[in-house]
């Protein structure tokens, strides 16, 4: 009998023994993006992040973002007016859920907030772009962030990331998971950019 024949179930077992600890393993991992919230979680308002004001008055990023027809966008031109930059991807669905809310937001004259929703979707400008013009966000525009600099800017691993500017282009806070903007809390969360 070969001597590989004989090897064969030891082979086996330490292969089946292996592959049920990186099973094991596999689930004490976190979770590699937040859980999606629920609908109703979303339409009362609430938040699947909180607000992180350890930021608070650093300046706007120097970073450019563009659409899918070439348009550019210098963050640092938003200085002059409250701003909320919002990250995204098609791929999240905490994402897609908030993006009517935003659009909401961002329809709204008083206050004068510009809501900046920019994705993190790398070479897929069809995509961003058809999800913007399919569900008619008439106040939102299909920025695009391919190289990811703003993700890397705020240190964000998850999305949506919402980060709020004052008019003077100074951080307020930072927040980590989808959020109702059409919400009552929104006004009180929004304020703090407006004075």
């Amino acid at each position: 009998m070969p001597l590989i024949a004989l090897r064969l179930p030891l082979i086996v077992a330490l292969l089946a023994g292996c592959m049920s600890l990186a099973g094991c393993d596999r689930e004490t991992r976190a979770p590699a993006q937040p859980p999606s919230t629920s609908a109703s979680a979303v339409a009362e308002g609430d938040f699947v992040g909180k607000i992180d004001p350890s930021h608070k008055g650093a300046a706007l990023p120097k970073a450019v973002v563009t659409d899918p027809a070439g348009a550019r966008l210098d963050i640092e031109s938003l200085k002059g007016k409250p701003v909320l930059i919002n990250l995204w991807a098609t791929w999240c669905a905490p994402c897609v859920k908030e993006l009517p809310t935003l659009n909401a937001l961002a329809g709204q004259k008083t206050g004068g907030i510009a809501v900046v929703t920019v994705s993190q979707d790398m070479a897929q400008p069809d995509k961003v772009a058809g999800v913007i013009t399919s569900h008619h966000y008439d106040h939102l525009h299909a920025w695009m962030d391919p190289q990811n600099t703003l993700a890397f800017f705020y240190n964000s691993g998850e999305l949506p990331t919402s980060v709020l500017y004052d008019a003077q282009g100074r951080e307020v806070w930072r927040m980590v998971g989808a959020h109702d903007w059409s919400g009552a809390d929104s006004a009180a969360l929004i304020a703090p950019a407006l004075h």
